[in-house]
């Protein structure tokens, strides 16, 4: 039956040709965008990922830049520390040189002096951005590393911790911490530092006094002792602070701390005399060179250089033993910033690598198939062509029933 009302072929061919254009236009979309998901009315689920995705990237970049500038900030700190071990090791040439009698200590002692100001010039210089890691102005600071989100979504930051080094010469108090005297008369008392030689074992100068005053220390206040090649430190604790008779408490310590490092020496402690100790050494081949250096807690990490003088016999003793401790503490301050810039390094290498695959992923989503798409562009303009014709010859149907009627 025909009908002019209803024309079941044009609504069939009307209907192709709707889908074919919706196609059509989707396929446009995607050649247009790139994106074979360019809203969330194309896939709600995959959207929605891919934004999460794209939001943590972006905050990758602004990691990217902290690690940086944390990088920067650690290498100028590293490079201050290699410059000031430097120096401290020009410092130990000239202390070493101080040593022989017959050379002009006065005109070394001014070397020396030089040396420190130039420490003081590079550790005031060594700041990124207003920020110094080795003046002891900065306890530790944080740089900014990663972002961490969980299972449920959550997210919290990562830091890579920056421990400062204090390796200023400032806030050194000298406290007169010692009277030391070898048996040969030579003495050293009411200093913060000395520096006496013993003969090797059975000579006129075996052995030494040291004797510890109570001149009002401050808990973390530490006595260094150099016995040859052999290092010794004590800490003072409130606790010594708070004792009876501190410089006995101390003697007591530093005896034990003594004994415990295998230095080749005796010693001895009476409690009549107090905080004396009598340190005899028991090398019968080799002489002994023993230094101490009292250690105030509010100096910089270099505050004993004040101290250092090389312009008299036991000045220059007690130097050599002071500067192989300056010298460690640099030492351990670039290598602990060496440590730090290297893991800085590698997560600002991490975090590069992972932006990448971020960025893989969310096009593998998201990104259209170019080449599947112009290959469905053809197909399609094909068939709309051919919907357009069989809705025309659809629509001419009723131009029949004319006939009927003539």
């Amino acid at each position: 039956m025909s009908s002019i009302l209803t024309n079941n072929s044009a609504m069939v061919a009307l209907q192709t040709l709707k889908g074919i254009n919706k196609n059509l236009a989707s396929v446009q979309g995607e050649i247009s965008t790139g994106k074979s998901v360019a809203s969330a009315k194309d896939n709600s689920a995959v959207w929605a990922i891919s934004k999460v995705m794209e939001s943590d990237v972006n905050g990758f970049k602004a990691i990217s830049d902290s690690l940086a500038l944390g990088e920067s900030t650690v290498a100028v700190a590293r490079n201050a520390a290699e410059t000031i071990t430097d120096l401290l090791t020009q410092m130990k040439g000239k202390i070493v040189a101080a040593q022989e009698d017959n050379v002009d200590r006065g005109k070394i002692n001014d070397d020396v002096t030089a040396l420190r100001s130039q420490i003081d010039s590079v550790v005031s210089a060594a700041q990124f951005n207003g920020l110094n890691l080795v003046d002891g102005s900065t306890a530790s600071a944080n740089i900014l590393s990663s972002l961490d989100r969980d299972a449920s979504g959550n997210v919290s930051s990562s830091s890579i911790a920056v421990t400062g080094q204090n390796l200023s010469t400032g806030g050194y108090t000298a406290i007169a911490g010692f009277d030391a005297t070898n048996t040969d008369g030579v003495a050293a008392d009411g200093q913060d530092t000395f520096g006496f030689s013993l003969d090797a074992n059975g000579g006129t100068n075996d052995g030494g006094t040291i004797e510890f005053d109570d001149p009002g220390y401050t808990a973390g206040d530490s006595v260094t002792l150099r016995l040859g090649d052999t290092e010794v430190s004590y800490t003072i604790t409130q606790a010594d602070i708070d004792a009876t008779s501190t410089a006995d408490v101390i003697a007591v310590g530093v005896k034990s701390a003594v004994e415990s490092s295998g230095a080749n020496v005796s010693v001895e402690y009476n409690i009549a005399n107090t905080g004396r100790l009598v340190i005899t050494n028991e090398d019968t081949t080799d002489g002994l060179t023993i230094s101490g250096q009292f250690n105030n807690v509010n100096a910089g990490g270099l505050g004993a250089l004040s101290a250092i003088n090389v312009s008299s016999d036991v000045g220059a003793a007690a130097a050599l033993g002071s500067i192989e401790t300056l010298i460690d503490t640099a030492i351990s301050a670039a290598a602990s910033f060496g440590s730090v810039e290297g893991r800085i390094a590698t997560q600002s290498d991490f975090i590069s690598s992972l932006s990448d695959s971020l960025k893989s992923g969310i096009g593998a989503m998201v990104d259209a198939d170019m080449e599947e798409a112009s290959a469905r562009l053809q197909a399609l303009q094909v068939q709309q062509q051919l919907g357009v014709q069989s809705l025309s010859i659809a629509n001419q149907s009723p131009q029949t029933l004319l006939s009927l009627f003539r």
